[in-house]
């Protein structure tokens, strides 16, 4: 013991290979010799043993290290043998704590063990990359209307323009980085011009937006996804975008497919060519913020919550715009066109008619339905069933109010003039219905509370939904979704958490837990369940995703398949085979993300405190967004700025409650050190968008 204690006293600055070093690690004491510890040199250690570290001791004289002792542990054993026992430590936790005492040859060997669980071509659901396109070359003429267009009667004249056509050459090249900053969004915020906002599907097209521009891609059987059309660089960040593949019959002869996109209130429109190649059709302006933007067979909507729709018609060429009551919801089925709106009533129009009165030229936009306690529509969904007599189909509405309250209407063929009878009523939600589905099987309604959806099972007799027994309780779980509103975690239109899928099939979520996530979790819309995970193959965030229902080839057994898109921050677009993983859905682990995992991606980012009361509820919207984050650096490493200064400190949180997330900041607080998942080091890259490391950033907790 006598040597014990000149080793405690004197610890810093040079002594004997053997002298034994005390230490106290977050309360347990460990003991070691100073040849042990210092073996690697520029370590945490040989610096804090030879006095260029600052040393703290406690009562006895051990020098105390304020880390977990149980990743302490393994990493000892690793000093004293050479060998690893993780002893149970996680993986990650392990690196993050030999990366922060400086153990290089540790931290090599942990990264390697990590790199063989982890391949840049993806695991068995991964079926294609498609990297960034080349940027397009900067368009210096805005194309805009002279003048506002006329909200009715005659159709407004439209600014026609060639496009400039596919660089089909380099379409395998990674895109250059601008010379030029992008101008700001309209709130204000930067914007990044490499990273995939948004991207949407239809058969077996697909298009991607970017900032400034956007690509679409075909799907050719023998040579795979094509580009087929890029746009100019526009002057504007895009905000929406919609995509049409197929017309049947269509007007526009061999330009029958359409992609538009659209931010404040101008819209462009293109006619695409199978073979490449496009044109603008023209520019047309809303005259509102747009904030739904899809087409209803050759018919491009534009909805706003202010009650404006716009319509255009593919085979008249007129751009239409009409006053209707605040739109808070929407859905189409077939070519019915149904908007539900703040007043409690549920709008149609057939957008396959000629939509024009003879007389006024007013759009045929008739009242359906109206709810008997007059609650806002919040949430819409359609299903047409199986023709079951000559004069037309069995309509089933579900809509959600902003009450809470589920409901189901139906219209029978024999009684069309009467209107939908009232068939079910639910009030099992506290907060406003943000989404509702209804498909043959399954009823699912999502609320504005932390993302809390419930849903039932449904009964048919002979395709149309029946009493005996009715609709009768299934699950209740939760999606936890965070997301940026500084824009840098990727479009809130882009983020969309579903159902996605076909109502006669098994629909999904996609859960996207933080902003600055590489990873998605696929879970059933009627259990929760989970489907698969997938995890970006480059490290990049993914900012985008969608489920696209692709069409099976001519090849003998082919069927339909689906997949799903991931846009990532750097440019690049990933697809992953989602009908091979519904075919192996009992291999998947049940339920949510486990405790561990939900963890790991909240230790991503920091969770700040509500800025508003906790009791006011968001007001219903077409597009509600999850949960409102904080910007947690001036510099986002996203920006493609390297050097970024790393984001400030988590606010002060606030104490008490029982919400699950402060039950999830108080388990990041008072756990031990947190798991962090080892960061993937930044490529340099010449191409647009190279993936960086993202920051944390602060989420303020208003729904999951």
């Amino acid at each position: 013991m006598a040597a014990v204690a000149p080793a405690a006293e004197g610890v810093p600055g040079r002594g004997p290979p053997g002298e034994v070093i005390h230490l106290n690690v977050g309360g347990k004491r460990f003991s070691t010799s100073r040849q042990t510890l210092t073996w690697i040199p520029d370590s945490f250690f040989s610096s804090l043993l030879s006095g260029r570290i600052s040393t703290l001791k406690d009562e006895t004289g051990a020098i105390f290290i304020d880390r977990d002792p149980t990743v302490f542990a393994p990493i000892l054993n690793f000093l004293r043998t050479k060998e690893l026992d993780p002893r149970g430590v996680h993986g990650s936790s392990l690196l993050h704590e030999a990366q922060f005492y400086g153990l290089t040859p540790l931290v090599r060997r942990l990264q390697l063990r990590e790199e063989l669980d982890r391949s840049s071509c993806g695991n068995v659901l991964f079926n294609g990359y498609l990297p960034p396109p080349v940027f397009p070359v900067k368009r210096r003429n805005r194309h805009s209307m002279v003048g506002p267009q006329q909200a009715g009667g005659r159709p407004a004249p439209v600014r026609r323009s060639n496009t400039m056509p596919p660089n089909l050459g380099n379409a395998g090249l990674l895109g250059r980085m601008l010379d030029e900053k992008a101008p700001p969004s309209p709130s204000g915020l930067p914007e990044e011009p490499g990273m995939v906002r948004l991207v949407c599907g239809h058969h077996n097209w697909i298009a991607v937006a970017y900032t400034q521009f956007l690509v679409c891609y075909r799907l050719k059987e023998a040579s795979g996804w094509q580009l087929v059309f890029s746009s100019p660089r526009l002057d504007w960040p895009i905000e929406r975008l919609a995509l049409t593949a197929r017309v049947l019959g269509g007007a526009l002869g061999e330009h029958d497919k359409m992609v538009a996109a659209a931010t404040g209130n101008e819209i462009l429109l293109w006619a695409l060519q199978a073979e490449g190649g496009g044109s603008e059709i023209g520019v047309f302006h809303l005259g509102v913020t747009v904030e739904a933007l899809f087409f209803v067979g050759n018919q491009l909507i534009a909805t706003s919550h202010t009650g404006r729709i716009g319509v255009w018609n593919a085979v008249t060429k007129h751009w239409q715009v009409q006053e209707v009551q605040p739109i808070t919801s929407y859905d189409a089925a077939g070519s019915f066109l149904l908007l539900g709106c703040n007043n409690g009533s549920i709008y149609y129009l057939d957008v396959q008619k000629f939509p024009l009165r003879m007389k006024d030229n007013d759009l045929l936009v008739c009242e359906l339905y109206r709810d008997p306690a007059e609650d806002g529509v919040t949430a819409l969904s359609v299903y047409l069933t199986p023709k079951t007599s000559d004069s037309g189909n069995w309509i089933e509405i579900a809509y959600g109010t902003s009450s809470g309250g589920v409901r189901v209407i139906v219209q029978h063929p024999e009684t069309v003039g009467s209107g939908p009878q009232l068939f079910q009523t639910f009030t099992v939600h506290r907060s406003p219905v943000t989404k509702i589905m209804l498909s043959e099987k399954h009823l699912i309604s999502v609320c504005a509370d932390n993302n809390h959806v419930r849903t039932w099972s449904v009964t048919r007799f002979r395709g149309m939904i029946s009493t005996q027994p009715g609709s009768t309780p299934l699950a209740s779980f939760k999606i936890l979704a965070l997301e940026s509103a500084d824009g840098h975690g990727g479009c809130s239109a882009g983020n969309d958490i579903g159902p996605y899928g076909e109502r006669d099939d098994q629909q999904v979520f996609i859960q996207k837990v933080v902003p600055s996530a590489s990873q998605l979790f696929v879970r059933l819309s009627s259990t929760g369940q989970r489907v698969c995970s997938v995890r970006s193959v480059d490290g990049s965030p993914t900012t985008a995703f969608t489920v696209l229902e692709c069409e099976g080839s001519r090849r003998l057994g082919s069927r339909p398949r689906r997949y799903l898109l991931t846009g990532q921050a750097n440019g690049s677009l990933a697809m992953w085979d989602l009908t091979t993983a519904m075919d192996g859905l009992g291999q998947a682990p049940a339920g949510g993300l486990t405790e561990e995992e939900l963890m790991e991606q909240l230790e991503q980012c920091e969770l700040a405190p509500l800025a508003s009361s906790r009791g006011s509820l968001p007001s219903p919207s077409p597009r509600t967004s999850l949960t409102s984050l904080h910007s947690a650096s001036s510099n986002p490493s996203l920006s493609g700025r390297r050097g970024s200064p790393s984001p400030p400190q988590a606010e002060a949180r606030r104490r008490g409650g029982g919400s699950f997330v402060e039950r999830c900041q108080e388990l990041v607080r008072s756990g031990p050190e947190p798991r962090r998942p080892p960061t993937p080091a930044p490529r340099p890259s010449a191409g647009l968008g190279a993936p960086l490391t993202p920051p944390k950033v602060k989420l303020n907790e208003t729904s999951f």
